[in-house]
């Protein structure tokens, strides 16, 4: 087991769950099944290292644009996972908070995610931060607009991070990003200047648990001066 010395959080960017379930001759809907399937892996990986906090990216405010089918499904997933899997979270002592615009999601969905939260809040040794109709630059006018909205014009840098979506989640140590993309696409744009980076060709599906040793051996690595 490889323990993950000095890393507070993780980030991960889940890409190629439609490409890979295409490359199996699956229906693309059953790539994000085996996605969802891959993050709970994930979450055991990075709590046997000992790091408090993962943050994976499952749905981005441009999500929304994607066919009806496919945003219906990814709905219908959703919901199973806040009916269902409450239980098991508190089981394995994960705590859940869900990060974005919880006003696109319908009024029950909106209980659910809140109820999940309280559930898990007692006692947990990591803590899961679900993106959920997240998008970088949405949440970034959203603080902007939380501050003018209580009168404040010039604000500093730890004021404007309290008004984040995000807050009070650490700043990512690590982003990892699947499927062969090099960007981040809206992820965590205020939170990761001095994330070190990692883009891995296999699709989210087929990450491992040897792929992701690998990274925290190389982040041990590495020298992190953060500008100075």
């Amino acid at each position: 087991m490889n323990t993950a010395s000095g890393i507070s959080c993780v980030g991960i960017i889940m890409d190629g769950n439609r490409r890979w379930a295409r490359a199996q001759g699956k229906p693309v809907f059953e790539g994000h099944a085996e996605g969802y399937k891959r993050l709970q892996e994930s979450l055991r990986w990075a709590r046997e290292a000992g790091i408090p906090h993962l943050v994976a990216y499952a749905f981005s405010t441009e999500n929304w644009q994607r066919s009806e089918d496919e945003v219906g499904y990814l709905m219908r997933l959703f919901r199973s996972i806040l009916e269902n899997e409450t239980k098991k979270m508190i089981e394995e002592r994960i705590r859940v908070l869900f990060v974005g615009d919880r006003t696109r999601f319908s009024e029950d969905m909106q209980a659910m995610m809140a109820k999940m939260e309280s559930a898990t809040s007692e006692a947990y040794d990591i803590t899961l931060h679900l993106l959920m109709s997240y998008g970088g630059r949405a949440e970034i006018v959203a603080a902007t607009n939380a501050l003018l909205e209580k009168g404040v014009t010039v604000a500093s840098e730890e004021a404007f991070t309290r008004n984040l979506w995000s807050y009070p989640m650490p700043d990512p140590d690590i982003i990892i990003r699947t499927g062969g993309e090099r960007r981040l696409s809206g992820f965590l744009p205020w939170q990761s200047v001095y994330s070190e980076l990692f883009f891995i060709d296999a699709f989210w599906p087929d990450f491992s648990r040897g792929m992701f040793d690998v990274i925290l051996t190389e982040f041990s690595a590495r020298e992190r001066r953060h500008g100075k």
